[in-house]
Order: structure tokens, then sequence, then C-alpha cells
């Protein structure tokens, strides 16, 4: 009997995702690709899961939203997660990863599957007939965004997102940068270039002064200052919130030490994060931004230890599209009026990396028992994979809006906990990790 297939577009995070979690119920892949015979503004590597903006997952803890919700993702049997873990960088409690070889080792993992065949060239319509995962990312191609908004009656959002410039850490200057990590969790990770009140005055002044880059066609032009994600928030427009915003932001000086200079107190500094395991590229932590590149190397060379910096990438800026997903879309990512539809990844309203590649886990497992005919299972709100996607079906309060994973859309526990957040975060876990554990004995059996 011939083997059933679903159809995913896109291998990005949540397409990659979608399609090896999909294969694990015994399904087979087609996975639609237009990379390399065409890019985004915004992609350069032919690979597929290209991280666009920083290399980092963020927080690793379980007690962390993002820390539970890559720890649901593990039990779950995630690819995503198993080439992050595999290509992880030095980042302190972060997991920050080479973004070449984690890219490199998704498009491996996605190439020898047997099971998936990869089909080159844009998809420029919505399917008409066949289980379909649609995960083609917040830069959809015009062609296609008009195919959904048309075809599939939801209207597009937008918001604007930010990229962090990259440098070469042998230009950084060690006599005045220092490595160490906020404080003192883990390995000395980050590169550290401490600020006198002086040196942050005369960098903020310049800053908030800086000519910014045209927005590109594709990106509608005009302002973008109120229209920018809060978690990716660019540099300038932080600063104009007033001088103390960044001194309370990605530049707060607490918890850090220089270890030549034990004692010693910063007004600021800027952290510097690995970009590769060999550690010859930094990005600058927090400082994404869409000031024009001469700009940028112009005022973040005022930075002490950037004096001579080389930089590698400059920041970029672009817009993001989304769905407007609650009544639109199911608590499986999938299109009410059409359940063997379903949706992945940031155009969902689900923002981040770690968010993306869950949101494809589920639509890839869903996809996959639709297509088999099986039971339907919703993700228990009781874990963040399943509220994420309780969270893109319902919305909240006003304007739906893109969300990273966070304890305020998790389902409340049943009693108070004593002890403060951390107890609490950590009643999250573990009630996560019982719910994850019955969950993954029910959504990988055929019978």
């Amino acid at each position: 009997m011939e083997k059933k297939t679903v159809n995913v577009i896109g291998a990005g995070l949540a397409g990659c995702e979608a399609a090896l979690a999909a294969v694990r119920l015994g399904v087979g892949v087609k996975l639609y690709e237009m990379k390399p015979e065409k890019y985004t503004p915004a992609h350069k590597n032919p690979d597929f899961a290209e991280l666009v903006c920083s290399n980092s997952l963020r927080s690793d803890s379980p007690t962390n939203a993002v820390g539970l919700l890559k720890e649901e993702m593990r039990a779950l049997g995630s690819a995503v997660m198993k080439a992050a873990d595999a290509n992880r960088v030095p980042a302190g409690s972060a997991l920050a990863v080479d973004r070449e070889r984690f890219s490199a080792d998704i498009t491996r993992m996605v190439k020898t599957c047997p099971d998936i065949e990869v089909i080159p060239g844009e998809v420029r319509s919505v399917p008409e007939t066949g289980v379909t995962v649609i995960a083609t990312g917040p830069l959809t191609s015009d062609a296609l965004a008009d195919a959904i908004t048309s075809e599939l009656g939801c209207p597009g959002l937008h918001f604007f997102d930010a990229a962090a410039p990259i440098v070469d850490g042998s230009t950084v200057d060690t006599g005045k940068a220092f490595f160490a990590s906020r404080y003192g969790k883990g390995e000395a990770d980050y590169l550290n270039c401490p600020m006198t009140e002086e040196e942050y005055a005369a960098f903020y002044r310049e800053l908030t002064q800086a000519r910014r880059a045209e927005l590109h066609s594709f990106d509608g032009g005009g302002d973008y200052s109120s229209s920018v994600f809060e978690g990716c928030m660019p540099v300038e427009v932080m600063a104009m919130r007033g001088p103390d915003t960044l001194r309370f932001g990605p530049l707060k000086p607490v918890g850090l030490e220089d270890p030549r200079y034990p004692g010693r107190q910063f007004y600021a500094v800027v952290q510097l994060r690995k970009e590769n395991t060999e550690g010859t590229m930094f990005n600058l932590v927090g400082f994404q931004t869409n000031l024009a590149f001469p700009e940028q190397k112009r005022v973040f060379r005022m930075i002490p230890g950037l004096e001579k910096a080389e930089f590698l990438r400059y920041g970029v800026m672009h817009r993001n599209t989304y769905l407007d997903s609650p009544g639109f879309l199911d608590a499986d990512y999938s299109v009410l009026t059409r359940p063997d539809l379903f949706f992945a990844g940031q155009m969902t309203g689900v923002e981040g990396y770690v968010e993306s590649a869950g949101s494809g886990l589920v639509a890839g497992i869903s996809a996959a028992r639709r297509c088999l005919g099986l039971e339907r299972i919703l993700f228990p709100e009781e874990t963040m994979l399943g509220s994420m996607a309780a969270y893109v079906s319902r919305g909240s309060v006003g304007k739906f809006l893109p969300m990273n994973a966070n304890f305020g859309i998790i389902k409340p526990l049943e009693k108070r906990v004593k002890g403060g957040k951390n107890a609490k975060y950590t009643a999250y876990a573990e009630r996560s990790a019982g719910a994850v554990s019955e969950l993954g004995g029910r959504l990988f059996r055929t019978e």
C-alpha cells in the first residue's frame, strides 16, 4: 500500500521540525523549499533552518519559560533541539549555537531521511487538496502571502524585526574587554566591554542622533518606531525611551566583575556573545539595529574595546508578516474552516526560534495524525507547547500580537506555591514533565 504523504511548505525551523516529526508517525513528507532558487531579503545560507538574527536560543533553565519549552521538546524527540544541543557554543546559562553547523546538521537530517522528498522551488498558491503544513516564515513570499489572504480570507499583519551586528573576535581589544558571565553562572563565556559614565553619555548621545537606514520596499518604507516587536527592539529605539533605559536593559552592569580588577564598578557594560564554536565571531547582545551601516561602524566603535572592531555583518531590519490567528487557527495550528491545512512558525504569531520550532513540532505531529485518520490530540495547557497553541488560537484582550513563551500564558497552578517565583516556576516545570510524559505515549501511537 502506498504510504500516505504530508506536504510541508518551507524548510525553516518550523518546517524542518514539522517534517521530521511527521515521518516518525510513518507518513511520507514532501518538503517544498524555494532556496537556493530564490532567497528572501534576509536569508543568505542555502542550508535549511537558517538562523537570520541572533544565534541564541535563550535560557536553558527549565524554570525559565523558554527553557521549559526546550525541555518539553527534548522529551518529545525534537530534531531542532537535538541539533542545537550538538552544536552549542559557550553562552553561560543560555543555549547558543554555531549557526552554520546547526543549519548544516538539520539539513543533513532532512536530506538523508528516506521518507522526506525535498522539492526545490517557490510555492505560489495554497494547495487545494492533501494534508499540508505551511511554514514559510515571517518573510513569506508576496505571491504565497497574497494567496493565503485571498484564498483563505485571513488578513496579514506585520511588525518590524531586527538583527544585531557581528564583529571579528580577533579585533576586540581584550586589554579593555574581559571575559565573564553574569553573576558567575557557567563559564566566562561573554566578552564584556565596560563603560564609564562619561563614555556612556557620549555613546548615548551619538546613538540617539545617528542616521537610520531607509527601509526597503519589501518592508513598506516609513517609520517603524511604533510597530517594532518588544523582544527585538532596535537599540536606537530603546535608547529613545530615556538615558537609563539601556543601563537597565542590555547594558546593565550588575553581576559582572573584571577578574583583573576585583570590586571595580561600571556604569554600563556591553556584552558580546560567541557566534561560532571557534570563538572567531561575536555578536553584540541586545544591539538589534536599523542604523545605516556607516553609522553602526562609527557609533559602535565608541564602545571601549571595539575601537578597531571589524564588522563581519552589520545589523539589519526587516518586516515580519504574521496571521491574525485567533478565530482562524485551532489549537493544533489547523485552519478552522479547513482542518487538513496547518500553519507553523512565526507566521502563526509565536515569536522566537524555539517557539517557531515548537509550533512546527505540534503542527507536524497533528498533520501526520490527520493524514493517518487518527484521533486528534490537543497538547495540554499545562505544557508550554500547549499554552502557545492555545494563545495563537484564542489570542488575548486587544490586538493580537506575536508572543514569546512565558508563564503568563500557561494554565495556572491548581494550588498556590510558597517560596517565591523560583518555587512557582519549579512547580510549573514538574507539572509539565508529568503531562509531557503522558502525552508522549499517546502522540506517536498509530494503532
